[in-house]
């Protein structure tokens, strides 16, 4: 696997091959962090458990899967990728708040505490789950659900690692 990203590599030039796109999810779930720490695939990983989410009427479940099988990779992925939001967004007008799986290779989880440290807002959150990867409400949904309430719907950070 190794080898074959590496006949692929993305560059700020050329973008990201179709050969990388179609080696990183199966790359990333094997090493647990991708989507979740221990997905071996993406039916028993990720969307039979989004099916049992009680807060998500099962129409929008639906809807969210079938979204998902038709979008692909979002047609913005070379922006998103080469945007430093650190460099243009330093501060927001608004609570802040970063729920990151510490195995979290999708979105680093270094990368997002060095931008959330120099991120200003009036009120700011760090919050690190110790057992996932990029899914933290779907892998430590009690821990999750504490921290919204408690947190989030009180517009405070008691509970964060960071503030």
């Amino acid at each position: 696997m190794v080898r074959k990203l590496e006949e692929a590599p993305v560059t700020m030039t050329d973008g990201t091959p179709d050969a990388y796109r179609a080696l990183r999810d199966p790359a990333m779930h094997s090493l647990g962090i991708g989507t979740t720490h221990d997905m071996n695939s993406v039916i028993t990983g990720i969307f039979l458990p989004s099916l049992t989410s009680r807060e998500i009427h099962v129409g929008r479940k639906v809807n969210i899967w079938r979204g998902k099988s038709r979008s692909g990779i979002s047609i913005l992925w070379n922006k998103i990728i080469s945007t430093d939001l650190s460099k243009q967004v330093l501060e927001l007008d608004l609570p802040v708040y970063f729920f990151e799986g510490i195995y979290d290779y999708t979105c680093s989880y270094t990368e997002a505490k060095s931008y959330f440290e120099k991120l200003k807002a009036p009120v700011k959150g760090f919050y690190t789950f110790e057992q996932s990867a990029h899914s933290p409400l779907f892998e430590e949904p009690e821990k999750m659900g504490h921290i919204l309430q408690e947190d989030v719907l009180a517009g405070t950070n008691s509970l964060a690692d960071t503030k």
